[in-house]
């Protein structure tokens, strides 16, 4: 996220005030004219999961009468590669979309389709934010920036503590945090509960996989876009592979009906947890709430996750886009969005603010989210993610569904996957 540190330092100097503030100076012109609706603009912003804008929805409309907001919240990876079409074909992309870190260089790399925010004054933001977060939408002679940070994503791991507590494991977080040091240990600790319970501990592979991946110094590809499979994605799938060996993989699918019934279910104990997975558990499973606490990631700290907005030229309204943007990322509403859905700010001074940094979110059994996730985030050194990290991963997720599900055998699965990588790097 990002901000006009002017615009901000007022927003959160006068509270309700700043949005009457928002309202008067916004005299800018439609780009393309009004809609048909009497003049009223409306703007669409496409995303996926929950990015905390339903409330912040209708303060927005309250204060600015002439613009309805569209919210189009669709799956993780249909999303980007709907953008992806939308730009090609040359309309019909939303007026603000979400983009996560994965896909970053394959849309900055077409910079040309998007709306210059520098251009819009957004070089004043700098400074505020994560240095790496800026610059994964930057074009490299630094004259481009194609999106504003929302969120990064840091790592733990949620866990439901009466789940725990019924296979004969500690519930305390630190002592859960001791029970996994490392991802090797994290297997034998899922095997005791698989045992214990006859119920499987992780959701799935992939959730396995990602943060491993994450968690490495290199990920699917270099600097110079060369694919390399045998650093970081090869020790992650072999972990995962180990996972799946094991039995201990519930062999579901992020986001689809079942794995949204297991976090209500009990079909599995715990999964791999980005600050922005907060909010999904508990939109839900609003049911479980103080059923589960957050203990440290096995391996210490990673990242996986963390998005932006971009504005595509292709939209009608431009200058009210960019508006909405910037009022999204001031400290006033990325501090509401962080209480509400887990969110962590990518601006690095909000960190020290009380109201993330005292705050204990209650559904997590008060766990210390404002400490545990900017601890993480302000240590990060992310990987470089490359043009065809989109599609290369989730041909190598593809591949680990497939031996999950019992259609690939291990044994034949590393080479799968290394095919499945060099295809997608090759498209």
């Amino acid at each position: 996220m990002r901000r006009s540190w002017s615009h901000w330092a007022r927003a959160v100097a006068v509270g309700a005030v700043g949005l009457t503030l928002v309202a008067a100076c916004s005299g800018r012109s439609t780009t393309g004219g009004g809609d048909a609706d009497g003049g009223t603009v409306t703007l669409k912003i496409n995303f996926w999961g929950d990015f905390g804008l339903q409330d912040l929805k209708t303060r927005y409309e309250a204060a600015h009468p002439d613009v309805r907001i569209q919210l189009n919240s669709g799956e993780y990876n249909a999303q980007h590669e709907d953008l992806q079409k939308k730009l090609v074909a040359g309309s019909g992309a939303a007026d603000i979309a979400a983009i996560d870190e994965g896909y970053a260089v394959q849309f900055r790399s077409q910079s040309d389709k998007f709306v210059n925010l520098l251009d819009k004054g957004a070089g004043s933001f700098e400074s505020k934010y994560l240095p790496w977060k800026w610059k994964q939408t930057l074009s490299a002679d630094g004259r481009t920036q194609i999106g504003l940070g929302t969120d990064v994503g840091g790592l733990a791991m949620c866990y439901r503590t009466d789940l725990f507590k019924a296979a004969g494991l500690p519930t305390d977080r630190d002592q859960v945090s001791a029970l996994w040091p490392t991802w090797d240990r994290f297997i034998e600790v899922g095997q005791q509960y698989t045992g214990a319970t006859g119920k499987k501990f992780i959701d799935s592979g992939t959730n396995l996989f990602n943060p491993i991946l994450g968690q490495q110094q290199a990920g699917f590809y270099d600097e110079q876009e060369q694919l390399r499979m045998d650093g970081g994605p090869k020790v992650a799938f072999d972990y995962t592979v180990k996972a799946l060996q094991a039995g201990i993989s519930a062999k579901l699918v992020s986001f689809q009906a079942d794995w949204d019934k297991g976090f209500t279910s009990g079909a599995f104990a715990v999964l791999a947890c980005p600050a922005w997975m907060l909010g999904h558990i508990k939109d839900t499973a609003p049911g479980t709430e103080g059923k589960w606490d957050i203990a440290a990631v096995p391996g210490g700290g990673g990242n996986w996750g963390g998005s932006f907005l971009t504005i595509p030229k292709q939209s009608r309204h431009v200058d009210e886009a960019y508006e909405l943007l910037e009022w999204l990322v001031q400290p006033e509403q990325q501090i509401e969005i962080f209480k509400k859905v887990g969110n962590l700010p990518s601006q690095p001074a909000l960190y020290a603010d009380p109201a993330i940094a005292e705050f204990k979110n209650p559904f997590f059994t008060d766990a210390p989210v404002g400490q545990i996730f900017p601890k993480m985030a302000q240590g990060l050194t992310p990987q470089y993610q490359g043009k065809k990290n989109g599609p290369t991963r989730v041909n190598v997720e593809n591949v680990i569904r497939r031996v999950e599900n019992g259609t690939l055998k291990p044994d034949a699965a590393w080479a799968e996957a290394v095919k499945e990588a060099e295809k997608a790097s090759r498209s």
